[in-house]
């Protein structure tokens, strides 16, 4: 098997590809060759796997979109050639023009095929950043995911937003499951006593000013809340430097802000899901979201948009709000300290939720390589 990782870098998709490891690592029948861009967060998730001698792994350096095409089309074939391979798995998202063997894509970014992220760039007048960020590669990945029979995605919604834009009823799609809910994976549900100090947390990584992300939502309903008598602070995965040189932050919120920068250590961030924590997520558009997941597992109040991804992903019974709508974000929040809920009793649905969505999708990525191989026979 060739698993082709190349473009994984933040830590959600590295996250999901050390699930992806640790599933292929258990099956002794075939080899794998896995081809990363060459980082240290690659490096050091490498090195749990040193010792899986039918794991090979190639290094390749970060040189830009361009580049990782032509290193997909014309460096794969011999990589393909030279070990005999049986199906190349593409995990974020290309595949292969020219390819002599079957392959499976995995979609994990939505940024190409949201309808809803269009609207908001041509009414922010961003036409050009637009034609940048978003229509130029959907027309690569657009082609590519016409060209592909076997696609792979977390969540049903995935497959709704993609048939927007490409013709799905050709396509064989797998819906994988990327969350572990097995025993001892939820914690019971913090505690909550909103007469001590609040702790909001917001999970981003350095591609926060882009429009998808909605930081700007974010740090409006921060502004707004700060004018409340209310003891509170802001626990932001980004470093001071970081949002002082951005247009989005308000230099006034320092003064309640821990800035914690990327965080690779997993108790560091685990400590981040303690008691009066309430994580906002402000995505326009999600396949997954992690950051929300483990927020729930974590026994931690999320709140998140209205948005379709929201409750096929999370359940019905998540809190949310309305996009750009201030005042929204800032009714949801107030309906968590004003005691309008039981959070203990709405954490434990959220977990139950998020178990039995997981548990009906197909669990480990090998098991999707033997269908797809199957078929070909």
């Amino acid at each position: 098997m060739l698993l082709n990782a190349l473009g994984i870098q933040d830590s959600g998709g590295l996250s999901i590809l050390e699930k992806v490891l640790h599933e292929c690592s258990l099956d002794v029948k075939n080899n794998y060759y896995i081809v990363c861009n060459n980082n240290i967060r690659i490096v050091t998730l490498i090195e749990n796997y040193k010792d899986v001698d039918f794991f090979k792994f190639y290094l390749v350096k970060n040189r830009g979109f361009i580049y990782r095409l032509y290193y997909e089309n014309f460096i794969f074939p011999q990589i393909i050639k030279r070990n005999d391979i049986k199906l190349t798995y593409n995990f974020s998202g290309t595949s292969q023009y020219f390819s002599p063997i079957p392959q499976l894509v995995k979609i994990q970014n939505l940024m190409f095929y949201s309808k809803n992220l269009d609207t908001v760039y041509l009414k922010n007048n961003k036409f050009f950043l637009w034609i940048k960020q978003i229509y130029l590669k959907r027309l690569v990945f657009k082609n590519m995911s016409n060209r592909s029979k076997y696609l792979e995605v977390q969540s049903s919604h995935v497959k709704e937003c993609m048939s927007d834009f490409i013709e799905i009823d050709t396509k064989t799609f797998f819906i994988k499951s990327d969350i572990d809910v097995g025993i001892g994976q939820f914690s019971e549900p913090k505690k909550y006593n909103f007469t001590q100090k609040i702790k909001f947390l917001y999970i981003v990584g350095p591609h926060f000013e882009y429009v998808h992300k909605n930081f700007v939502d974010f740090t409006n309903v921060m502004l707004k809340f700060k004018k409340f008598n209310i003891d509170f602070e802001i626990n932001v995965t980004l470093t001071q430097t970081q949002l002082m040189n951005s247009d989005i932050w308000d230099v006034s919120l320092n003064e309640k802000t821990n800035f914690l920068g990327y965080i690779s250590d997993t108790e560091k961030m685990n400590s981040l899901f303690c008691n009066n924590t309430i994580l906002v997520s402000t995505s326009i558009i999600e396949t997954l979201g992690l950051h929300v997941v483990e927020a729930i597992k974590k026994g931690v109040i999320p709140i998140v948009p209205s948005e379709k991804y929201a409750s096929s992903v999370y359940g019905n019974n998540i809190i949310t709000y309305e996009l750009f709508n201030v005042k929204s974000l800032l009714n949801a929040i107030l309906s968590i300290i004003n005691n309008k809920i039981n959070c203990s009793e709405l954490i434990l649905t959220l977990q139950d939720d998020l178990k039995k969505s997981e548990n009906t999708k197909v669990k480990s990525i090998v098991d999707i390589f033997q269908k797809v191989i199957d078929v070909q026979k």
